[in-house]
């Protein structure tokens, strides 16, 4: 079964571009103390049908706007800088700024607007990921 650009256009135009995402690590314990510190919220333990990864998922509400996603132990992936780039949606990222490096990642650059987009800071995890975080305020 094929489907034409116009059938994918139209499946594309009713939901977001991104339904998922993985962050790589390669010590997974210290990534969920990392983040659970970071975000003030508990990763749980997910299962991998393959049985070849480990993997901790953020919080989601799987029906609700926006992406869930996982921190995940791999031998098909691995941490670095230079990719992709998670922003985590939080109420001023200023004040995340401090758990950070509290849980011994680095601010790479402090929060900065980004317009009519609200604001951002870019940070380095612990796994070597650059993410963001995203606020309004």
């Amino acid at each position: 079964m094929t489907i034409d650009i116009k059938e994918q256009e139209l499946v594309m135009s009713r939901m977001n571009a991104v339904g998922w995402f993985d962050i790589f690590v390669d010590d997974l314990d210290r990534a969920v103390e990392f983040y659970e510190t970071v975000l003030g919220a508990k990763l749980e333990p997910m299962g991998d049908p393959t049985g070849e990864s480990q993997m901790r998922s953020f919080p989601a509400e799987m029906s609700a706007y926006g992406a869930g996603g996982a921190l995940t132990k791999s031998p098909h992936g691995a941490p670095g800088v230079g990719g992709t780039i998670i922003y985590f949606m939080v109420e001023d990222c200023a004040a995340q700024e401090p758990r950070v490096t509290a849980g011994g990642g680095q601010v790479v650059r402090p929060k900065f607007s980004i317009g009519e987009f609200g604001f951002v800071t870019l940070c380095m995890d612990t796994e070597g990921n650059m993410f963001g975080l995203n606020s309004m305020a």
